[in-house]
């Protein structure tokens, strides 16, 4: 039996509920305006597309958006849940946002490649290594000259949430975005709706929210991603630990930093076993392992 009140948007299923169908397409808007509003104007309408691309080749690896949006200029928008670290995430945003731009292109030779804007805005559980210690939760990343600093193209822009550093209490939210920070940061230990959060588009947030108002085949189904959620980051605290310890062992003879990275790669070896025991396919054992395609592959031979 469920105790929290509200659902987790930081699963899969909570993380689609609230912001990925069509009754909650205003509660996506709202979120986006308040994120992008300085570099993008408002949002006025706004269309799911289909989150699941090919690439132009047969090597071509596909991409699969958690959500992709189009506003009404035509400007595309990424969102994406990344739960837990990965290497190379930097590289995969990259990635994944090619898709929208080269999906701009028209045959034939009139085309003068002017391009619509492209956006990827990531909500991390997770803090960058590099920025660990610090108080810094969000990037806003954009084509910029090193010497002048001044933006070179302002068409692709990446926007990064590293929700475990927002720290703000209740008392301290000064803006509607720190509302939103705070409640998809909190939603799931909260056992009222604050009265700091006021409004229809909350509102609507909350009623969306309730695990009550969920019919029986959505509960399971919201059941299944929870625990998926939890035994992840069960297995990565446990891994951290154990490798932790393990490594030091090791490090005795080979330097305790050394022995650090084997103790938690053999523990990151042994969670992608399981993931795939549990029929997980490749490309997510990898993004939640942290391991890379071509050794999941070596693991599942």
């Amino acid at each position: 039996m469920l105790q929290e009140k509200y659902i987790n948007p930081f699963t899969d299923f909570g993380f689609k509920r609230l912001f990925g169908q069509e009754p909650s397409k205003a509660i996506l808007m709202d979120f986006l305006n308040e994120l992008l509003r300085e570099h993008e104007g408002e949002i006025k309408s706004m269309t799911y597309l289909k989150n699941e691309h090919l690439g132009s080749g047969e090597i071509d690896r596909k991409a699969i958006f958690d959500l992709y949006c189009e506003n009404e200029r035509g400007e595309k928008f990424i969102v994406e849940l990344q739960k837990t670290k990965q290497n190379f995430f930097k590289d995969r945003a990259l990635y994944y946002s090619t898709f929208p731009i080269q999906e701009q292109a028209r045959k034939g030779a009139e085309w003068n490649y002017e391009l619509k804007a492209v956006y990827t805005v990531a909500i991390l559980d997770f803090v960058f290594e590099e920025d660990k210690g610090k108080n810094k939760y969000r990037y806003d990343v954009k084509l910029t000259d090193i010497e002048t600093q001044k933006i070179f193209y302002d068409k692709l822009t990446f926007t990064y949430l590293a929700m475990p550093n927002f720290n703000k209490g209740l008392s301290e939210l000064e803006t509607k975005f720190d509302k939103w920070l705070y409640v998809i940061k909190n939603l799931s230990k909260l056992d009222e709706r604050p009265k700091e959060l006021k409004g229809k588009i909350f509102d609507a947030f909350f009623e969306t929210a309730e695990v009550a108002k969920m019919t029986r085949k959505e509960l399971m189904s919201y059941e299944d991603s929870l625990k998926y959620y939890r035994d992840l980051h069960n297995s990565l605290d446990t891994a951290k630990e154990e490798g932790i310890e393990e490594g030091i062992k090791e490090g005795i003879e080979i330097g305790e930093k050394r022995g650090i990275e084997i103790g938690e790669k053999r523990k990151a070896i042994e969670s992608a076993k399981s993931m795939l025991l549990d029929g997980l396919d490749i490309d997510k054992v990898a993004l939640y392992s942290g391991l890379s395609i071509e050794e999941v592959k070596s693991i599942k031979l």
